[in-house]
Order: C-alpha cells, then sequence, then structure tokens
C-alpha cells in the first residue's frame, strides 16, 4: 500500500493519494506510519529525483500538491495522536522581493518531510521574522530572495535575529544566493534548492 501511495504522489495523482491514505486509515494503520512510510519517504524519494535532475520544478509542485491533499487527510488523526512535526520552520521572502515560486517549493517539500511551515509569504521585514519566531517557538528561519537587489536584505534580517537574542539556526537560498554569500553575512545554512533545503534543515536540527 505504501508503494502505491509513494508511486501516485511522484505521479501527482492527488486523488489516489487521498484515496490510498483514506484506505490505509481504515484499515486501523496509526497517522504517523502512514504520514512517515507513505508521504514522507514518498517526498524523500522525489527530492533524490529532483536533486539528479531526473524530475523538475512542474513535476515537483504537482506531487507536492498531492501529497499536501494526503497530509490534509491526515492531520486531524496526527493531531488526536498527538505526534510533534520534526521541528517549526519560519519561511519567507526577503523585504522587496515579491517572488514566491521557490519559497513556496521549499515549503511544500519541508511540509511533505514532517515540519510544521509558518509561511510569512513576500516582501517579509526584519521585524516580522522576528516577531513570528517569537511567537511559534521556531526551530529554524528560511530567507529566500530572487533579486540582488533583495538578497543583500538577508544580512539585515540575520543580525535582527540575534540583536533579537534568539538562537535560532537561518538558512538561505534563491536564485542569485551562494553558499559563500551565506558565510559572509554569518547565515547558519545554504540551500540552492528545494530538496537540498529540506537535508540542510535536517543537519541543522540533528
Amino acid at each position: 500500500m505504501f508503494q502505491d501511495m509513494q508511486e501516485a504522489l511522484l505521479k501527482g495523482k492527488k486523488a489516489e493519494v487521498e484515496a490510498l491514505v483514506d484506505k490505509a486509515l481504515a484499515s486501523g494503520l496509526p497517522a504517523a506510519k502512514i504520514l512517515n512510510e507513505g508521504l514522507i519517504k514518498g517526498m524523500d524519494i522525489l527530492g533524490e529525483l529532483f536533486k539528479n535532475n531526473e524530475v523538475f520544478i512542474p513535476e515537483v509542485l504537482v506531487a507536492a500538491r498531492a501529497m499536501n491533499a494526503g497530509l490534509v487527510k491526515l492531520e486531524p488523526w496526527l493531531v488526536k495522536d498527538k505526534v510533534q512535526p520534526k521541528g517549526v520552520v519560519v519561511i519567507g521572502t526577503a523585504k522587496g522581493d515579491l517572488h514566491d515560486i521557490g519559497k513556496n517549493l521549499v515549503a511544500m517539500m519541508l511540509r511533505g518531510s514532517g515540519y510544521k511551515i509558518i509561511d510569512l509569504g513576500i516582501d517579509v521585514s526584519a521585524e516580522r521574522f522576528v516577531e513570528a519566531a517569537k511567537a511559534h517557538n521556531a526551530s529554524i528561519v528560511a530567507l529566500s530572495a530572487l533579486l540582488t537587489t533583495t538578497m543583500v536584505g538577508m544580512k539585515g534580517i540575520i543580525e535582527a535575529v540575534r540583536a533579537a537574542g534568539l538562537k535560532v539556526p537561518v538558512i538561505i537560498g534563491g536564485a542569485p544566493v551562494t553558499r559563500e554569500y551565506a558565510v559572509q553575512i554569518h547565515a547558519d545554512g545554504y540551500a540552492p534548492d528545494a530538496a537540498s533545503a529540506v537535508e540542510e534543515v535536517g543537519k541543522l536540527l540533528a
């Protein structure tokens, strides 16, 4: 059953994923097992395929939507069973930047990997990142930028997080962002793509 769920997820078959989750729940399988063995394992496979250029952004988006649909079915059961997320990720696009496809992709992949996502959207100020990190007891703050002009604002966000006394790792990414730049502005992590972001978050929280 789990293999069928993974295959349906990879093909982006939303209705099939929902039906298989329903079937698994009806058979008495614990929600956490369905999440880990079905959806998360499927997203892990997807991440590997994406990193190896065997699937591309359109396929990832469709698969991630199918995974989200399965997750919606599971959530009430996970809450009832008191299943804790792996961590809380506050994510947003840096101030002045209105691009969100990459950020949305990272959020979807992280959600599919078992993290709770607090998505602040686009054009997010340093203050909003700090407020959200405090309010939600964030495990990670994730910053995205698609423009070189907004990328420079990441430094101020990191400084604001540190000035607020938060010991939260900050990870950055986006088209113009490099590992060298991440080191330069004292980010704790860097990810060139959505699949790497999941790995990097896992490493930072290990």
